[in-house]
């Protein structure tokens, strides 16, 4: 059992059989489920946006005809908005969706006159689709739910979500990050609120993607004391512990993620300015100096020539806020083993992005692709980092899950994956149950 991070001092053929029966069925019995809190990644729940005065649209058609169903003064979704998909108000979006980092104030801020807002923290609902309206192209964790909703888990009472502005990352220590810590705050808060109304049981984190880097994040910036008082278990799904050779792709030539008919060139300015994709490129810890990420006639970069392709790429204003900002937040700290059970669940043997060749030099132009191993997302040296980085951290409990073929997004949806993750949540309440302790 020590592979799993449990620790008993004596096993015995019966206590093996308990706690099988009760990884099967123990946990369909809510009163005896730790609350558990859903935190999403990049883009993965909906995001509201209101105009006002200030607002300078680009456009006629920004001013008066994007969105459609927009209320005089009022509030209107931004993310994910269907319109997004007609050339016309790509822009529209992409003006309203770009941050700004102000030097003097050494943070980022909305573009003057829009005003955002995550919609329903506390609940899982704005994770469930991006856009309620479209149901079957914009699900996200709407199967996961379901399928914790099975195991007996209620929304409001034992389930919980904790949608962001995923545009916002964090900063190293000393550096301003207004909105990203004050999700921390709110988290935390959701956390002591749901560990409270539930008889002051510890809670389940679970995270999806770049959720997953600001729960590490709280982790570390809070006490020992408290992470044993209100954290049971850390469970990360599809995490980039070290970044993305993806967010590079994305920095150079924009990124459609996806979404059909868009001009990548059109979102690119407003992809750049997002404080998370600058946080989310390769970290250089876990890359090396040695690999070849971007290759053109002219210059080879890996993760150790960052601020040098910011400035190639045409984006140096984002050089001064990697350096101050990003570069100390990646480093140990950000890795730091925060001594609070993990498990790490990922997909493998998707065909993911691994070295970009401009061979005209020309970074508006597509690239030619090389691709490696991972989840047609995030690479798996990146996926495996906290595995590599821990591996001398005796008092650290991590487990580690491979799930073949599944990738970055379907790790929420098909059935190998969500009986992996229905089966951890489940022994977790099933060891609870037993007094049986982790780590």
């Amino acid at each position: 059992m020590e592979e799993q991070g449990v620790k008993i001092g004596v096993a015995t053929v019966t206590l093996a059989v308990m706690v099988s029966m009760l990884c099967t069925c123990g946990a369909s019995n809510s009163g005896n489920l730790h609350p558990l809190i859903l935190i999403p990644g990049n883009g993965g729940n909906q995001l509201e946006a209101k105009l006002s005065r200030q607002y300078n649209p680009s456009s006629f058609i920004c001013d008066s005809w994007y969105p459609f169903n927009k209320k005089k003064k009022g509030w209107f979704r931004l993310w994910f908005d269907s319109s997004v998909l007609l050339a016309p108000f790509t822009q529209c979006f992409a003006e309203r969706m770009t941050l700004h980092y102000h030097p003097q104030l050494d943070d980022y801020f909305n573009t003057p006159g829009v005003h955002t807002r995550v919609p329903h923290f506390g609940s899982t609902y704005s994770l469930l689709y991006l856009n309620p309206r479209l149901k079957h192209i914009t699900g996200y964790m709407a199967p996961l739910v379901d399928s914790l909703e099975q195991l007996g888990y209620a929304d409001g009472e034992t389930l919980f979500g904790a949608p962001y502005d995923f545009r916002y990352g964090l900063a190293a220590e000393g550096h301003p990050s207004q909105v990203g810590s004050k999700f921390l705050k709110d988290l935390k808060n959701l956390i002591e609120e749901a560990s409270t109304s539930n008889g002051g049981k510890p809670v389940i984190l679970l995270s999806h993607s770049l959720g997953g880097l600001f729960v590490l994040q709280l982790l570390n910036r809070n006490p020992p004391s408290w992470r044993k008082k209100f954290v049971k278990h850390f469970i990360a799904l599809s995490a980039p512990w070290g970044g993305a050779i993806d967010e590079m792709f994305t920095f150079a030539s924009g990124n459609t993620l996806g979404v059909p008919l868009v001009d990548p060139l059109i979102v690119r300015a407003e992809q750049r300015s997002s404080e998370s994709n600058l946080w989310l490129l390769p970290n250089p810890q876990v890359f090396g100096p040695q690999k070849p990420i971007v290759i053109t006639p002219n210059r080879t970069y890996s993760a150790h020539d960052m601020v040098d392709f910011l400035k190639d790429i045409g984006f140096p204003q984002g050089v001064y806020p990697y350096e101050t900002r990003i570069l100390p937040l990646i480093g140990n700290i950000h890795l730091q083993a925060p001594l609070v059970p993990i498990t790490c669940i990922m997909g493998t043997g998707v065909r993911t992005l691994e070295t970009l060749f401009y061979r005209n030099g020309d970074f508006d132009e597509r690239p030619q692709i090389s691709y490696g191993d991972g989840d047609g997302t995030v690479n798996m040296v990146s996926l495996l980092a906290l595995q590599s980085l821990w591996n001398e951290e005796k008092n650290q409990s991590l487990n580690v899950i491979k799930i073949g073929g599944v990738s970055h997004t379907s790790i929420l949806k098909e059935e190998v994956a969500l009986n992996e993750i229905l089966d951890e949540v489940s022994k977790i309440n099933s060891r609870a149950e037993l007094g049986l302790r982790y780590g």
